[in-house]
């Protein structure tokens, strides 16, 4: 019998800001320089996951050590 795989569940509180100009920017304050855009709401959750993704993934990559907020984001 194969043993399943753990993935580990990350949450992150995000915030959503929305531009002057249209669209919206969003960051995350437990991740340092972690910030994205969209054009809409929905385009910039998507992009946000993904800046999420790449930035724990270089973090790992570096090999660094951080400290990881327990907050939870919704999206």
């Amino acid at each position: 019998m194969k043993k399943a795989k753990s993935k580990k569940i990350l949450k992150y509180d995000v915030v959503f800001e929305e531009a002057e100009e249209g669209g919206y920017t969003v960051y995350v304050p437990a991740l340092p320089g972690c910030i994205s855009e969209g054009d809409t709401f929905e385009e910039a959750k998507k992009n946000i996951k993904d800046a999420i993704t790449l930035y724990l993934e270089s973090v790992e990559m570096d090999r660094k050590s951080f400290a990881i907020d327990k907050s939870s984001y919704a999206l």
